[in-house]
């Protein structure tokens, strides 16, 4: 009896192998890797978007850097890489707009405030867990920590990426990526309450 063939699924195949086959000419293996990321890509662009619209623009301007600079991509970690393009592409939104009245006052290290604009995306099943009620009350005090501390505070929580791999996405030490996940966790326990303590086991 022979065996049955099948194509594997984006997840099942390393992402070295796409692109390898990428380079070779092969377009549906780059179209693998899209998909293969891009529930976690878009997950953390729109955390930091205007809206929907903006967050698939920038979805796919990170995809774009990143065909132009594929050459160059010599790390194991694509989607670590992915977040790093994505987080220039936030950092130069965030400087090219014009300063707004903040709800909470920026740290002096931790960059500008967007307060409390952003749309409703959906939570980590980690958070999820924790009870809806718990999640929105998470989200909503999340989306008012300074942009730095908000980014690490994603990036863990729901792209559940190593500290190690924060600091190189935002270009800083371990130590100043713990400093700002401390500093968010501190300014949460204030605005959470009871509901912190579901979070810190989240994400310690």
């Amino acid at each position: 009896m022979k065996a049955k063939h099948h194509l594997n699924s984006p997840t099942d195949t390393p992402d070295e192998h796409l692109l390898a086959a990428w380079r070779r000419g092969d377009t549906d293996a780059l179209g693998q890797l899209v998909e293969k990321y891009r529930r976690p890509l878009f997950a953390f662009l729109i955390r930091f978007a205007d809206d929907p619209g903006q967050a698939d623009d920038w979805f796919q301007e990170t995809w774009v850097r990143a065909i132009q600079h594929m050459s160059l991509f010599r790390h194991k970690n694509l989607l670590g890489w992915l977040f790093r393009i994505a987080h220039n592409l936030i950092i130069d939104q965030s400087r090219r707009r014009k300063p707004d009245t903040s709800l909470d006052a920026p740290l002096a290290d931790s960059g500008v405030s967007f307060g409390d604009t952003l749309p409703a995306a959906s939570l980590s099943p980690a958070i999820e867990a924790a009870g809806r009620d718990i999640g929105r009350q998470i989200e909503a005090a999340a989306n008012r920590l300074p942009l730095e501390q908000r980014e690490v505070f994603w990036l863990r929580m729901a792209a559940g990426l190593p500290f190690r791999e924060i600091a190189r996405i935002q270009k800083t030490s371990i130590n100043t990526a713990l400093a700002r996940m401390s500093y968010a966790l501190d300014k949460l326990r204030v605005s959470l309450g009871p509901a912190y303590h579901e979070l810190k086991e989240i994400g310690s």
